[in-house]
C-alpha cells in the first residue's frame, strides 16, 4: 500500500465515524451540527488521525481501538482552524478550498460549532472501547497539547509576532507549538490505544515532531510558491499580514533544504520499528513533496 493510499483508507474510515459522532440534532440546534458536520466532514488529508491509526498499528494494537482517539485528533484539529479563520485572528474567508466556517454561517454560530468540537473530542476519547487507563491517558495529552501549552500558546505567539521580524528561536516555538504539539499528540494517542511501550512512544513522538516542522516548513513554502486555487485556503497571507516565516528568515532554497532536513530526521526515528515504519517513512517523503 502506498503512503496516498494509506491516507485515503484511513480518512474514510475516520470520515465514517466522525459522521457517527457528530449526530444531527433536532431543528432548535440544527444551525449548530450543521456548521460542526461542515467543518469537520468532507475535507483535509487527515493526516493527524492517519497518524494515530498508523502509530497503533506498528505498535501492534487493533486499529478500531484507536479510531476515537483519531476522531478526537481530528475534532480538535477542525475546531482549530475554525477559531483560526475567525475575523478576530486570521480572518480568512476560505479554507479546504469552500468558505471557511464563518463565512457560511456567521462569526457566532462558527465560535460555538468550534466549542462544541473541541468539548466534543474529549467525550470520544472516551469511548468505552478502550480501557479507563487508555483514555485518561489520551485526555491528558490531548489537552496538553491543544492548550496554553501548546496549540493555544503557538497562537497567541502568533498574533503576538504579527507585523514584527521574529527571530529562529521565536518561530520554532510558535510552530511547536501552533502545529508540532497535535501532531505529536496523534502519534502518541496511536501508541496509547495500543498500550505500547516507552520506546514506542518516544520514537512515534520524536518521528511526529520532526513531521510537523517539516509539515510547518512546508506550509510556509507553499504559502510563498502556490495560488489560492490549488492551495485550498488563501495563499500568501502571511506575507499581506507581515508574518515571520521560514521562506521570509531563510530564503526560499534553504527553507526547502530545512524541509529535507526534518523529512530525514523523522524516517531515522522509526528505526525501532524496522519494515513496519516504512509506510510512515513514505507518509514523510509525500508530506514533504505536496502541492497544496
Amino acid at each position: 500500500m502506498t503512503a496516498y493510499e494509506m491516507l485515503s483508507e484511513n480518512a474514510a474510515l475516520v470520515e465514517d465515524a466522525l459522521k457517527q459522532y457528530i449526530v444531527q440534532q433536532g431543528s432548535l440546534t440544527q444551525a449548530l451540527t450543521d456548521a460542526m458536520r461542515y467543518s469537520v466532514l468532507d475535507g483535509g488529508k487527515r493526516v493527524r488521525p492517519t497518524l494515530t491509526m498508523e502509530c497503533c498499528h506498528i505498535c501492534g494494537g487493533e486499529s478500531k481501538k484507536a479510531l476515537p482517539f483519531a476522531c478526537g485528533v481530528e475534532m480538535i484539529h477542525s475546531y482549530s482552524l475554525i477559531h483560526d479563520d475567525l475575523p478576530c485572528m486570521d480572518n480568512d474567508l476560505m479554507r479546504r478550498g469552500k468558505p471557511s466556517t464563518h463565512a457560511k454561517y456567521g462569526e457566532a454560530t462558527a465560535l460555538l460549532a468550534g466549542d462544541a468540537l473541541l468539548t466534543l473530542a474529549f467525550e470520544v476519547l472516551c469511548d468505552p472501547i478502550n480501557p479507563l487507563e487508555a483514555s485518561v491517558e489520551a485526555v491528558r495529552e490531548l489537552s496538553r497539547a491543544a492548550g496554553y501549552q501548546g496549540m493555544v500558546g503557538g497562537q497567541i505567539i502568533d498574533l503576538e509576532s504579527e507585523n514584527k521580524s521574529v527571530d529562529a528561536q521565536t518561530l520554532r516555538a510558535m510552530h511547536a507549538g501552533k502545529t508540532g504539539a497535535l501532531i505529536a499528540a496523534a502519534a502518541s494517542l496511536g501508541v496509547i490505544a495500543a498500550r505500547g511501550n516507552k520506546i514506542q512512544l518516544e520514537a512515534c513522538r520524536q518521528y511526529a515532531l520532526h513531521l510537523g516542522l517539516m509539515f510547518q516548513i512546508t506550509d510556509d513554502i507553499l504559502d510563498a510558491t502556490v495560488d489560492s486555487s490549488a492551495l485550498g485556503k488563501t495563499a500568501g497571507k502571511d506575507l499581506k499580514q507581515h508574518k515571520s516565516t521560514y521562506v521570509t528568515l531563510y530564503g526560499l532554497k534553504e527553507a526547502r533544504k530545512m524541509a529535507e532536513k526534518q523529512t530525514n530526521l523523522a524516517i531515522e526515528a522509526l528505526h525501532p520499528f524496522g519494515q513496519k515504519g516504512q509506510q510512515l517513512a513514505d507518509l514523510a517523503h509525500l508530506l514533504c513533496n505536496r502541492n497544496q
